[in-house]
């Protein structure tokens, strides 16, 4: 079996794989590097690559963040929101959460915050997340609290939220 064959089955949901997967899969990076340049992955962030054929996801920018972050980030606050579109926010930044510190240059919407691991990881449209309560708690600092109440209400009526959730949410929240 060709290589390009491996990583077309390790890749995830939206065509990705970083360059420890693939060594995992016995691609070394001078391989990546090689199929990138043939053109049969592309480079979209340092040690991520993805493959030309996948069909374009709405939710594949917000993959790829985490993706360049590290195997442990996840998706933080106000962009969880903007994947699941609960309430207008800016999408041309992206909160990355992770638990070590991350020294590599991740362009400039990205922005990482220093967490403590997190023993629950929701995965939103594949892309592993901080749970949705969560998240509108987090963001609701810098979004404001009347998108954090229009929040609230998308996720409980879409079903993201319990009744309960909901309600101590809405406490929390002064609405």
């Amino acid at each position: 079996m060709a290589k390009i064959d491996d990583i077309y089955d390790a890749v995830d949901d939206f065509g990705l794989i970083t360059s420890t997967e693939a060594r995992e899969i016995g691609v070394s990076n001078a391989e990546l590097v090689q199929l990138a340049r043939r053109g049969k992955l592309r480079r979209v962030a340092r040690g991520v690559y993805r493959m030309p054929v996948w069909p374009y996801q709405e939710a594949a920018p917000y993959a790829i963040a985490v993706k360049s972050v590290g195997a442990d980030a996840y998706l933080y606050g106000e962009s969880v929101v903007a994947l699941l579109r609960l309430a207008p926010i800016d999408p041309a930044r992206m909160w990355i959460a992770s638990s070590g510190r991350v020294r590599r240059r991740l362009g400039e919407g990205t922005l990482v915050m220093e967490r403590q691991p997190k023993t629950q990881i929701a995965h939103y449209e594949g892309v592993p997340s901080q749970p949705v309560a969560d998240a509108i708690r987090a963001a609701a600092e810098t979004m404001g609290a009347s998108r954090a109440r229009q929040a609230v209400e998308e996720a409980s009526r879409l079903g993201y939220l319990t009744p309960s959730e909901r309600d101590r949410l809405v406490e929390e929240l002064g609405a």
